[in-house]
Formats: C-alpha cells, sequence, structure tokens
C-alpha cells in the first residue's frame, strides 16, 4: 500500500529527538516515526529499530549530525539505511531523495505571507510527494496551503493536543507530526 494511504489511516507521526523519545515511539501506537536525531555513526542503528518494530522511518536530514547540504548525503543514507522517507527544509534534498526511491517531505515553515506565496516555486523546484507545514497548528493557513498546492499536507510543529491535532486534519491535513507524546497517544483515534 502506497505510504500517502498510509498516512491516511494513520496519521499521527510520532517525532523523535532523543533515544529515550525513540523507545516511547516504538512502543506507541504510530506507524511512522520522524527521526529528528542522531549522526552518520548512530543513524543506521536508528532506523533498524524503527525497522525491528515494524514502523516507517523518516529521516529529518537537516537535523543530521556529520552531514553537509550536498545531495550526496541522501546517497549515503540510501546505502546505510533501511529508511522510508527523507524530510528537508531544502528543496535540492528533496528532489535528490525522490530521486534515490524515498518518500520525499518538504519542510516549509510558514512565519509571514512572503513565505507563503513562496510555496508554489518550492514545490515546483522540489517535487516532493507531501509537504510539511510549521507551525501546524494554524488551521485557516493549512486550509490556504491546501487550495494553493495539490500534495498531501502534514501539519508539524506546536500540535500540542487532541484538539490542536483533529483541527488540522479537519482543515487539510493529510498527517500531523509532533514530539508531543500525548498526541502520540491519540493515534487510534484519529484515524
Amino acid at each position: 500500500m502506497p505510504l500517502i494511504h498510509l498516512l491516511k489511516q494513520n496519521p499521527v507521526i510520532a517525532a523523535v529527538k532523543d533515544q529515550e523519545s525513540l523507545q516511547l515511539a516504538l512502543q506507541s501506537d504510530s506507524l511512522f516515526i520522524s527521526v529528528l536525531y542522531g549522526n552518520i555513526c548512530t543513524i543506521t542503528g536508528i532506523i533498524q529499530q524503527i525497522k525491528k518494530a515494524k514502523k516507517y522511518a523518516f529521516i529529518h536530514v537537516d537535523l543530521l549530525e556529520g552531514t553537509s547540504n550536498k545531495e550526496i548525503v541522501i546517497n549515503f543514507l540510501k546505502m546505510v539505511t533501511d529508511a522510508d522517507g527523507i524530510i528537508s527544509t531544502k528543496a535540492s534534498m528533496v528532489k535528490a531523495a525522490r530521486t534515490q526511491g524515498f518518500f520525499a517531505i518538504h519542510r516549509m515553515f510558514l512565519v509571514d505571507s512572503i513565505s507563503f506565496h513562496n510555496i508554489d516555486k518550492q514545490v515546483a523546484q522540489s517535487n516532493p510527494d507531501c509537504v510539511e507545514i510549521l507551525p501546524g497548528c494554524m488551521p485557516k493557513v493549512l486550509g490556504w496551503v491546501a487550495e494553493k498546492i495539490n500534495l498531501p499536507i502534514i501539519a508539524g510543529g506546536l500540535v500540542c493536543d487532541g484538539e490542536d491535532a483533529n483541527v488540522a486534519l479537519s482543515a487539510g491535513a493529510l498527517a500531523i507530526s509532533t514530539t508531543n507524546r500525548g498526541v502520540w497517544e491519540l493515534a487510534s483515534s484519529l484515524r
């Protein structure tokens, strides 16, 4: 089943920032885990733990220590991990991820009208499978983005509780990504 359909059925992505949160995410109902930490020496082991738990792994490549903003990092991750997807704020990295067969998520921070009006240009450059919008607790803006681009949206950042998650999903987000463990516990009820 394509990842988009699985995300729709399992809309809570557990975002982990350390080994402790990874262990909790592995035990959670979240089928998807975004890795927001690690380095070139530890990433293979982190992804192996996720895959052993029969979950899908996304690597936020911008936060991976010991790498650069060059596309060769994507080739390296393809060789040393079984990750399912790559997250990046950089169009070139997202494009390289797609080329390597990763599910590619273009993470975008919407801080003002200029960043909103540049979304379509960014998407045209990166050609992602999905766009992650931060902060994800802005239902009106999520609706605008859904109308502007014809891609699935993940709402990330500042999704603090079940109400925020439900509002984001109702506003047009396919899924939500959060480090908030309380929201992970709602994974089965948000399907």
